[in-house]
């Protein structure tokens, strides 16, 4: 298997030496994304729409790989006050279908964001049937 970089202008790009998301089979794996607008570069205010613009971030470099976030298996979620797990986890719920994906929520030094999220995604082939 070859590993395939995944690209796409509608999130942030990268700010060093990494990949928006990379392709291995029909495995996605994500880079930790922040709050962005990927044209602007604004950042908003609460940690509710600085995690609906992450996931807009994550979902488009989703897309770009042919996936979405109904394809999310595991993520991987770094709020940089764990006091506001309340208000992140009810825009976080807002973006996902049943079943939610895995997660992991651990709190971080974030430099001037509330919340970064990576993601796991794949989807079975016919062949993996």
């Amino acid at each position: 298997m070859t590993r395939e970089k995944i690209s796409t202008p509608d999130a942030p790009q990268p700010a060093g030496n990494y990949s928006q998301g990379i392709r291995l089979g029909n495995l996605v794996w994500t880079a930790g994304f922040g709050p962005q607008h990927p044209v602007t570069g604004e950042i908003a205010p609460t940690v509710a729409e600085q995690t609906r613009q992450v996931l807009r971030n994550v979902e488009a470099t989703l897309v770009a790989a042919g996936l979405d976030l109904g394809d999310v298996v595991k993520t991987t979620v770094h709020l940089a006050d764990l006091a506001d797990f309340a208000e992140f986890d009810a825009a976080y719920g807002e973006f996902f279908p049943y079943p939610k994906p895995a997660r992991t929520t651990v709190g971080s030094q974030l430099a001037g964001i509330k919340v970064e999220i990576d993601v796991i995604a794949g989807r079975l082939t016919s062949d993996d049937d």
